[in-house]
């Protein structure tokens, strides 16, 4: 315990994070009820009024939210005490146990993090056939989940740079436990709002990750590292939800995948004490003693400077971040602007586009999975091109191969096979995200990597939620048109990261800022 103690940041803070917890919980834990209730006729709870438990629990998890958060505000040092620590943990270090372990850890969580969303697509024929609504009406709930995710990558985001990153991720699983409610939420707007919650702590935990990956690992296994968890996660992810739909959907209904937040997101809390802060973003809060032990604990050194020497040091004709970054960050943008489109837009709508051509849905659904088993082994292709080749390249040849798939998409005629254009737009796509987010987390500098990360990861959403936005509104446009106008933001993007990407293989994260 007294571990956990000082990882959260003194007595006192540590007694508030984990009462905060046990009041969530508590609170969720009141909505077991109403859902059991349901057991006899199949859990279907439409139509059921809310009873006084499930307002008190809703009142709750906002209130031990409020608790765990201020058990996690990091502990604040007089500008006098302050040292500054330069990190340099040697380049071409090994990884050791605790890498491994803080990697597993990581993977793990990203795993859940992406079951979250991941459920939509297995809930909602559920939902559909409980709240009797169609399908324009049921869009709402992932524009709701997309809309959550947006706004979660950039608030956690800035919460990472200011809390720390392990503060970030653990408040981020509190949210986590709270939206197991909407198992038990009787009207379909209830889950709406529910479903926007939950997206808000999802979308947080993937770019805090990578930040907090980007800073513990050695140089030497950064890129190959940071690409291969990631890779880990989104295909962990979507097996998780698929495999505990198909096991527990048949007894408990389509309700039991939201109650699965509640065991998972305690799962990540009680391992919370084995989760390190990152070493580079102690130093920056001054907390030298921190940053040396946790150092140590992978295997690395820290070496004292004076503040003035480290100020000497300083180029004066540096332009300042905001100037240095524009170009990339607008180039990042538009690249995760993108792949939004294409992984929540176009990809969406090649099933109806093509029944509406004269296949049937199972051909349909053939020839998009023989495209889809072809991406399986890209994470291992993109993870070799990462961290062997160029991270800049990789990145480049990944946006490239979307691209190229969308202007095969253009040049189709209806009635050819869409195989071709499709391997290359999920290849692409496939490499790009996996690509996309390591990238930005190597790019920025310490003090706001993770609201660059967190950006980049709420815009590749944000392209989605645009996707969403057009299907509930009726307005997609024909399937040769969408497909060109994703194609401008894409060859953009592409073109702007290989004239102001930076090369980062290799190199020491003090280098690159």
């Amino acid at each position: 315990m007294s571990e956990a103690v000082s990882a959260i940041g003194g007595r006192r803070n540590a007694l508030a994070f984990w009462f905060g917890c046990a009041i969530v919980t508590l609170g969720v834990v009141l909505h077991i009820p109403m859902y059991l209730m349901g057991s006899h006729m199949g859990y279907v709870l439409v139509g059921m009024p809310m009873d006084a438990d499930m307002y008190w629990g809703m009142a709750l998890i906002v209130v031990g939210i409020g608790f765990a958060a201020f058990g996690l505000l990091p502990r604040q040092l007089p500008s006098h005490e302050r040292v500054i620590e330069t990190i340099a943990p040697p380049e071409d270090a090994p990884l050791t146990r605790a890498h491994w372990g803080m990697a597993g850890l990581l993977a793990l969580a990203l795993i859940i993090d992406i079951m979250k969303p991941a459920s939509l697509g297995f809930v909602t024929p559920g939902m559909r056939a409980e709240y009797q609504v169609d399908k324009a009406m049921v869009a709402w709930l992932p524009l709701a989940a997309l809309t959550g995710t947006v706004i979660g990558s950039f608030i956690w985001g800035a919460l990472a740079d200011i809390y720390g990153r392990r503060a970030a991720i653990l408040l981020s699983s509190i949210v986590f436990i709270g939206t197991s409610i909407c198992g038990a939420m009787p009207d379909f707007w209830w889950n709406v709002f529910m479903c926007l919650l939950m997206g808000a702590g999802a979308g947080g935990m993937l770019p805090v990750a990578y930040a907090l990956l980007a800073e513990i690992m050695p140089t030497r296994h950064r890129g190959w590292m940071l690409v291969l968890i990631g890779g880990i996660g989104a295909v962990g992810g979507y097996f998780a939800a698929s495999y505990l739909s198909e096991l527990l959907q048949p007894t408990y209904s389509w309700r039991i995948m939201w109650f699965l937040n509640l065991p998972t997101g305690l799962l990540l809390v009680a391992m919370s004490p084995l989760l390190p802060e990152s070493a580079r973003f102690l130093q920056q809060m001054g907390r030298g003693a921190e940053a040396r032990a946790m150092l140590a604990r992978f295997g690395a050194v820290a070496h004292r400077t004076a503040v003035d020497a480290a100020q000497a040091h300083a180029d004066p004709a540096q332009p300042p971040p905001e100037r240095r970054f524009v170009g990339l960050t607008a180039a990042l943008t538009l690249g995760a602007l993108a792949w939004g489109l294409v992984n929540f837009g176009l990809l969406l709508w090649l099933p109806g586009t093509l029944v509406e051509e004269g296949l049937s849905v199972a051909a349909a659904s053939g020839l998009i999975a023989k495209s889809t088993i072809i991406s399986i082994p890209v994470v291992a292709v993109a993870t070799l091109l990462y961290a062997r080749w160029s991270s800049k390249g990789a990145l480049v040849v990944m946006m490239g191969m979307m691209a190229a798939g969308l202007l095969l998409f253009l040049m189709r005629t209806p009635g050819d096979s869409p195989l071709l254009a499709l391997t290359f737009v999920i290849v692409g796509s496939s490499g790009v995200i996996s690509i996309l987010l390591p990238y930005t987390a190597e790019n920025y500098p310490l003090r706001v990597r993770g609201r660059a990360t967190g950006w980049i990861a709420g815009c590749s959403k944000l392209g989605g939620l645009t996707a969403q936005g057009l299907s509930v509104a009726g307005a997609v446009p024909p399937f040769g048109i969408a497909a060109a106008l994703i194609a401008v933001p894409t060859l953009a993007g592409l073109l702007l990261v290989a004239w102001l990407g930076r090369e980062t293989r290799g190199r020491d994260l003090r280098d690159l800022e």
